[in-house]
């Protein structure tokens, strides 16, 4: 037994500093870092985490390990905490709630102070919060549910290089959601096939064609190839339509320097976008984005790999937290969910990651996930992105779910329509802008759109051969990532 049990210390919060500093084992709420009176500080930086606690820990103890080993603390006293003002440094859990219908989980709130954190850097923000506490013993799972960033500290973020406002002007789209298309089939294409596959689905009245995630540089295409070859798609498409085109050349690679090539080389040959995947981590994310607004350029990212992560509830992070993180970084898209289509996507969760990317101050509402206040200390709006499972046939659930300010990404929804890929690009712009159309005058698009669309049909074939393919397919599944105070009926976005 150690010296601190013999003392017979009450099981709370230790005062006394001969006690407290003693060589020896105590719990973390004894040293500190439980502390349910404390009230959190404007400048401080709140996290809420789901945890669950092994059989015989206490939450508040679960609590009080998680805040000290994402700050100061370690497994028993170590002296050298008073070099420091430790009091000020330690993170504090004040607040546990039962997690609503799931026993033997909490939700744990964390303050830390501002003075933890390193000025503008999601690698030290993630390397505290995210650090070692996930494979804790005493935690049998442990979720990142939400942040609250103070304002003080977003302003040394330079947030999205160009922004949803700015975006809209470069391309000359106003009134409706921009429209794309992943390639497909994402890898084997030659560089030449790939390039007429671009031409093609931007003549037929895309706005972007995009890589996808795992495009590189394979030996089956070259990257200068396949930029090459896009571009000259994207200034041809622009010349007989009269409209701003773009594709999404993806800049992935396997370092920094590569990176930075693959990147001069697109602005070289006038492309007004590039992309890079998640999976590059957030110094390289960051350091994207600092090229891209030197370089004017808007940058999209893919969030390869979040699943592996963001889709259980018990354990991980959740991808609103992943969303806050990049639109502090600085990237100007992100993958963000799309309700109707083949993957993950509770409509009031991404309804709370939508109002993540786009709005100026997103208030608490714990039916769409968000937990805390989030002012965005104007920091630049980050353009959502739909993508996956999607076509023409859902654009008024679309529409309804997710608003005007975001990309509408049809990759097999343009490519696998019946009469060619430019005419599944036209099923597709035609079915947006009846919809639009339709929505201004007034009419409920949510009871009316599939009529809207049949009349529509009727005088735009490559609709009506889109319809007649995908009317009924759909992706009926029961999210794994839902939120956990039921929400009651609200308008769309």
């Amino acid at each position: 037994m150690n010296e601190i049990t013999e003392l017979k210390i009450p099981d709370s919060k230790i005062t006394d500093a001969k006690a407290r500093y003693r060589p020896g084992v105590l719990k973390y709420r004894q040293m500190g870092y439980w502390e349910p009176d404390y009230e959190p500080k404007d400048t401080d930086i709140l996290a809420l985490f789901r945890i669950t606690p092994q059989p015989g820990v206490e939450p508040e103890e679960a609590a009080a390990a998680v805040a000290g080993e994402s700050s100061t603390a370690t497994w028993t006293v170590v002296w050298t905490d008073r070099l420091t003002d430790c009091e000020y440094y330690r993170a504090r859990a004040y607040r546990l709630d039962p997690v609503p219908g799931t026993p033997g989980q909490w939700f744990a709130y964390i303050a830390y102070d501002l003075d933890l954190f390193e000025e503008g850097s999601i690698a030290n923000l993630t390397a505290s919060i995210i650090g070692n506490v996930f494979g804790f013993k005493p935690l049998k799972a442990l979720r990142l549910e939400d942040m609250r960033i103070p304002p003080h500290y977003l302003k040394t973020f330079q947030g999205p290089a160009t922004g949803i406002v700015v975006e809209r002007e470069r391309m000359n789209v106003y009134g409706r959601p921009l429209l794309g298309a992943t390639m497909k089939p994402k890898l084997g294409l030659s560089g030449r096939n790939y390039g007429r596959v671009v031409y093609e689905a931007l003549s037929g009245g895309l706005d972007f064609t995009k890589d996808d995630e795992n495009i590189n540089s394979q030996p089956f295409m070259h990257w200068r190839d396949r930029y090459l070859y896009c571009m000259e798609a994207v200034n041809k498409a622009m010349a007989e339509t009269g409209e701003v085109k773009g594709t999404y050349l993806n800049v992935t690679a396997a370092t920094m320097e590569d990176m930075y090539e693959r990147a001069e080389f697109a602005k070289e040959l006038g492309s007004v976008i590039v992309m890079i995947d998640l999976v590059i981590g957030y110094t390289a994310i960051q350091s994207m984005a600092k090229w891209a607004r030197r370089n004017d350029m808007i940058l999209h990212l893919h969030r390869a790999g979040h699943s592996t992560y963001t889709r259980q509830k018990n354990h991980g992070i959740s991808f609103r937290v992943i969303t806050k993180w990049m639109r502090m970084a600085g990237v100007d898209h992100i993958h963000a969910g799309t309700v109707v289509g083949k993957l993950e996507g509770d409509p009031a969760t991404v309804r709370g990651f939508y109002d993540t990317c786009r709005e100026i101050h997103v208030p608490r509402n714990l039916e769409h996930g968000i937990f805390f206040d989030q002012p965005w200390a104007s920091l630049k709006k980050l353009m959502p992105v739909a993508s996956g499972g999607i076509h023409a046939g859902q654009m008024h659930q679309l529409l309804e779910h997710l608003g005007e300010d975001v990309v509408l990404q049809f990759g097999g929804g343009t490519i696998g329509h019946p009469m060619g890929i430019a005419a599944g690009a036209t099923a597709n712009r035609v079915a947006l802008e009846v919809m639009i159309k339709a929505r201004n005058e007034g009419r409920d698009i949510r009871r009316e759109g599939p009529e809207i669309l049949n009349q529509a049909a009727k005088w735009c074939q490559p609709l009506r051969a889109a319809l007649d393919t995908w009317r009924d397919v759909t992706f009926d599944y029961a999210s794994t990532d839902s939120v956990d105070y039921v929400p009651t009926p609200t308008a769309a976005f």
